[in-house]
């Protein structure tokens, strides 16, 4: 039961739900720009860092180039590679945080559940609750911003009979630590990004690996690569040596918008793209695998991903891939329309719910909720 704990409401001038990466960039932009450090942050976790801290399954990393990936106003000279890993990541923004006095103003582990205008004061009162405690405090501000992401409750199982399995079963957004895929039958659940990470980092340590897919996804050669200490001193030493890499990749990948346009230009670099893309996951994955692979719709269509050794790591041979269609779990492991999955552990990979705003906020207005309005 939720408990209520009436308290004398805090105020700030401005307030922001999230202390991930676009929480931490109000808070520096407003100090930078405007001299305001008066603002606080509520944040669900029990640290900053939003995606970045939740997201700690084997192999998690950004699949965006880091130079792109980060403030334009806090260049980073130090970047390990093109794309860093979670933990670099989360680093980064601990860093950014603490040069502007940021986590000093965060309350950890707490969730705004309702914001609502105050039309007679022109302020937002926020009810926000204690996760752990259940009490709910009120805080109000003039100016609300909203930095909670979308990545944050993750897809539901559609599967039934998740509560018979006798194994370990978790999103892999909230990756179990404490459990040790060394020598178990693993199931992955979902063929995204996500699951093109998790797959080759873990599959060595696997009895077998079976991996469920449901959808095809276009797959890029890598574009990963380690930066050399003699690269790092120059973009510390060289003035402008980080703008200029940032402005050439950030050119280089704008290139792409060229397949955007319904036009016949557009629709040859389409075809191009595509051509490229099918020849590097003919070439890298197993023969028996193509069928399931491959997409039959154009490139484009939905998010690219660069491989990170995923189809490499089909060739194992304690791995399958199958687009069986799961029916139930069970105790064991897994009913399939084709069979029976054996299952000592079972990763969700499946995404997260990302059509809802704000989800679990409610956002009330002058005269409607934010739900109502959209």
């Amino acid at each position: 039961m939720t408990s209520t704990k009436e308290t004398t409401s805090t105020y700030s001038q401005f307030a922001c739900i999230g202390a991930g990466f676009s929480g931490i960039a109000l808070g520096a932009t407003l100090k930078r720009w405007y001299g305001i450090t008066d603002v606080r942050f509520f944040e669900r976790h029990s640290e900053l860092g939003g995606t970045w801290f939740a997201n700690k399954y084997p192999g998690a990393a950004c699949d965006v180039p880091s130079v792109l990936y980060s403030y334009s106003f806090e260049p980073n000279p130090n970047w390990s590679r093109v794309l860093p890993s979670q933990q670099e990541l989360w680093n980064y923004q601990k860093d950014v945080a603490d040069k502007y006095d940021l986590p000093s103003k965060m309350t950890f582990g707490v969730e705004v559940q309702r914001c609502q205008w105050v039309e007679r004061n022109k302020r937002w009162m926020l009810d926000i609750r204690d996760r752990k405690a259940g009490d709910v405090f009120h805080h109000e501000c003039r100016f609300l911003f909203a930095g909670s992401g979308i990545l944050v409750t993750p897809r539901e199982i559609d599967i039934p009979g998740s509560e018979n399995f006798k194994g370990s079963i978790f999103h892999s957004s909230q990756w179990r630590s404490d459990v040790d895929v060394k020598g178990k039958n693993v199931v992955v659940i979902g063929n995204g990004c996500t699951a093109a990470q998790i797959v080759p980092s873990i599959v060595d340590k696997t009895k077998h690996l079976t991996q469920i897919i449901r959808a095809k996804h276009w797959m890029l050669p890598p574009i990963d690569g380690v930066y050399t200490d003699y690269m790092k001193s120059i973009f510390s030493y060289l003035p402008g040596t980080m703008m200029i890499q940032r402005l050439l990749i950030f050119l280089t990948a704008e290139i792409e918008l060229k397949a955007v346009p319904m036009t016949t230009s557009a629709a040859k670099f389409r075809q191009k793209r595509r051509a490229h893309a099918e020849k590097f996951m003919r070439d890298a994955a197993p023969a028996k695998y193509h069928d399931l692979l491959i997409p039959d719709f154009e490139i484009g269509c939905k998010r690219r991903i660069y491989d990170s050794g995923y189809l490499a790591s089909l060739h194992s041979k304690n791995l399958t891939l199958t687009n069986e269609r799961a029916l139930r779990i069970v105790e064991n492991g897994i009913e399939t329309d084709r069979g029976f999955v054996e299952a000592d552990v079972i990763v969700l990979a499946n995404g997260f719910s990302t059509n809802t705003f704000l989800e679990g906020v409610e956002v009330v207005g002058r005269e409607e909720t934010l739900t109502q309005h959209w």
